[in-house]
This record gives C-alpha cells, sequence and structure tokens, in this order.
C-alpha cells in the first residue's frame, strides 16, 4: 500500500464523515449565537414629539420580542426624562393617547435602562435631581462600550 497512513486518511471513505461532521458544527455556531436575541440601544435626539414617540413604540415592541433595551437621551430628547418635562413630552398623541414620557416610563417598568447624555444637564445647568426616577446620566466610556459590542443593534431617532 502507497503512502499509507496518508492514503488513508484522505480516502474518500474517511473524508467524507469528517467533512459532514465539521459542516454541521460550522452550521450549529450561528444558530447558537442567534438564540439570544441582539441587545438593543436606542439613541433619540429628535425634537419632534411624534419621532420620540415612534422610537419608544419601536423599542418597547422590540422589548417584547426579548431584545434587552438601553435608551440613550441626547439634546432635545433629554427633555422626555424630565420630571418637569415639556408638554411635547408628555401630550396624548394620535391614535392611541400615547405620550413619549408615558411610554419611556412604560419602557423602564419593563427594565429598559434609561440614561441621558453626559452634557445633557450641565447643558440645561441642571443636576439629576431633575430626572424622573430610575433616570441616570450615561457615561460616555460605557456608552461607547455597549454600543460597541458585538451583539448590540443601534437605532437612532
Amino acid at each position: 500500500m502507497k503512502n499509507g497512513l496518508a492514503a488513508t486518511l484522505f480516502a474518500p471513505a474517511f473524508c467524507a464523515p469528517a467533512f459532514f461532521a465539521t459542516a454541521l458544527f460550522a452550521l450549529a455556531l450561528p444558530a447558537a449565537a442567534s438564540d439570544r436575541p441582539d441587545k438593543l440601544v436606542t439613541v433619540v435626539t429628535s425634537e419632534n414629539a411624534q419621532v420620540q414617540l415612534m422610537s419608544m413604540v419601536l423599542t418597547t415592541q422590540a422589548m417584547g420580542q426579548g431584545h434587552p433595551a438601553h435608551i440613550l437621551l441626547c439634546g432635545p430628547a433629554g427633555d422626555m426624562a424630565l420630571a418637569e418635562a415639556p408638554d411635547s413630552a408628555t401630550a396624548g398623541q394620535p391614535p392611541m393617547g400615547a405620550s413619549p414620557q408615558g411610554l419611556l416610563k412604560m419602557a423602564m417598568d419593563k427594565g429598559a435602562r434609561v440614561e441621558v447624555c453626559a452634557i445633557y444637564l450641565p447643558g440645561k445647568g441642571a443636576d439629576a435631581s431633575v430626572l424622573i426616577e430610575g433616570v441616570t446620566v450615561a457615561s460616555p466610556p460605557a456608552m461607547a462600550g455597549a454600543m460597541a459590542d458585538d451583539d448590540t443593534v443601534v437605532w437612532s431617532f
């Protein structure tokens, strides 16, 4: 028998089962990773009340599908997190009469982590005492890490 062991190892009868076992293992890897829902970071900067509301609608829908949510409110959207928020954040809108702040609170009740940008409060000349309970100030390094994480989807409104 020429080439002895090498001929046996690379013979079609030996290679086919090894190839299929390797292929099945490789196919199982993405499936295992996809069993875990992606984390969601929702970044809201818009001053438009309808955009703010829709960002919360979509975020709460994603949460209902099993995606953990982290919400970052910056610029005018940070007003959604104020205890004394403007009417644009608290007024109900058609068709369901929901408000951006109302859905923000609902998302928080369902486990969403909510933060305002680190420069939001200093820009308003305020401190964290003006925020609704449960909203905190984002740490830029931590938020950057959350947004850059391989299993995170980032939505921006």
